[in-house]
């Protein structure tokens, strides 16, 4: 089979590999689409410090299940269209006792600490499989496992309709974040430096945008919100001052989740935290959400479509990599079909 192998950081191909084979409790899955991650880039350029070398990049999957054991948890057959929850986790520690599997303290995600599955075919645990609704095309299928980040973000805010939610990053992540947002009735402030990409969720139909460049974003969201300020705000890019910035964005006894990835440690005015009372919650990856974004973007309430830059061979792959690296101002996402 083929399949999408970084030797090293900076060195990416396409390769022949043997076919897998199942082990015991898994699922072999013919790959239709795979997408293109902001972390794979990350594993490309060796800045992402969980990637280990040679390794087999891709967990935005979705296929065609081959063979699966009989008895699993969702009753699926060979021939049943799926997509593959990526977080592999070990069941018995202390997030996993309480459902927090994302938490995990032995977390495997695929394509980072193990082998992913942009490949022609991958073997995966057959309960962690979830059924790709009827019409649904595989391009759609496989943007559902960054539309469970966003979602994973919004539920750990608690955010409820009516309310404002400041989102920080008009990236993939954070696009799908405030149409999440908007598609659970709440008002959406969408935060970049970029004015492109601002356009661009204005094209989407995100209620309101801020170029933090161009005016006092605080003061601008004080605006919008009639002074009370945005009850949750979601950061999604991982800049120092943007995490900072949350604290004044953030309404009294609002709360703060953050996403993006920081590579260094944020100071903060604690003060400020008590004097609010903000709640301030991680938000990584993601646990049990697969379903709801699946079926959002089957009802059409968060169209993930609008996201994609391209589709792609799996030929065309590493180039496509390498390019995104470069110009990482022309894609949003990337969806790499195998057939």
């Amino acid at each position: 089979m083929k399949a999408i192998k970084l030797e090293k950081p900076w060195e990416v191909s396409c390769v022949e590999l043997p076919m897998p084979k199942p082990g015991e409790g898994e699922a072999l899955i013919r790959i239709h689409a795979a997408g293109i991650c902001g972390s794979d880039i990350g594993a490309f350029r060796g800045t992402n410090g969980l990637v280990s070398y040679p390794r087999i990049i891709g967990h935005e999957l979705a296929g065609e299940i081959v063979s699966i054991p009989e008895h699993n948890a969702r009753g699926l057959k060979p021939g049943d269209r799926v997509v593959i929850d990526p977080y592999l986790y070990c069941g018995h520690c202390y997030p996993c006792s309480i459902g927090r599997t994302n938490c995990c303290t032995e977390l495997h995600v695929l394509g980072v600490h193990v082998d992913g599955g942009m490949a022609e075919y991958y073997c995966h645990p057959a309960d962690m499989l979830i059924p790709i609704p009827e019409g649904m095309s595989w391009t759609e299928a496989a943007m559902a496992e960054p539309l469970t980040i966003s979602l994973h973000g919004i539920h750990r805010g608690g955010l409820k309709a009516g309310e404002y939610c400041a989102v920080i990053g008009a990236g993939p992540i954070g696009l799908a974040a405030a149409l999440v947002a908007q598609a659970y009735g709440a008002h959406a402030i969408l935060l970049d430096l970029v004015q492109e990409r601002l356009d661009f969720a204005k094209e989407l139909g995100i209620e309101y945008t801020i170029n933090s460049a161009d005016c006092d974003p605080t003061e601008e969201i004080r605006r919008i919100t009639g002074g009370v300020m945005a009850q949750q705000v979601m950061e999604c890019s991982g800049a120092n001052p943007a995490i900072r910035a949350a604290l004044d964005y953030v309404s009294h006894a609002g709360r703060i989740t953050l996403t993006g990835w920081p590579k260094q440690e944020t100071a903060i005015p604690t003060d400020m935290i008590t004097k609010k009372e903000i709640d301030i919650r991680g938000a990584r990856t993601s646990a049990g959400e697969f379903e709801e974004a699946l079926k959002l973007i089957h009802e059409k309430r968060v169209d993930m479509t609008r996201l994609l830059t391209k589709t792609v061979s799996l030929a065309e792959a590493p180039e496509t990599i390498i390019d995104i690296e470069k110009h990482p101002g022309n894609y949003m996402k990337v969806v790499v079909l195998t057939d």
